[in-house]
């Protein structure tokens, strides 16, 4: 169980997986903020607008800082390790 937990916050992601994440919160904090902007002035009410908004930047910080698995699915993959002296 401490295996799951520690790998889970190492936090390692891959290339992909950075991109995906950065699409995401792009994505979600544009729409977010005009359907925020778009509520908040129909609504006419400022504190209605503030708490969309921040309720989905809180929403897409959960989804896109932790290191999820879905994020590491293109690791890279590493050459083994060579020894500095050689055998002679």
């Amino acid at each position: 169980m401490s295996s799951q937990i520690r790998s889970l916050l190492e936090g390692k992601i891959d290339f992909e997986g950075q991109k995906l994440a950065e699409k995401i919160v792009q994505i979600g904090l544009i729409s977010s903020t005009i359907v925020s902007f778009i509520v908040g002035f129909v609504v006419q009410d400022l504190k209605v607008a503030f708490a969309i908004l921040s309720v989905a930047t809180i929403f897409i910080a959960l989804i896109t800082l932790p290191p999820w698995p879905v994020y590491n699915k293109h690791p890279l993959p590493w050459l083994k390790s060579q020894n500095s002296k050689k055998e002679q």
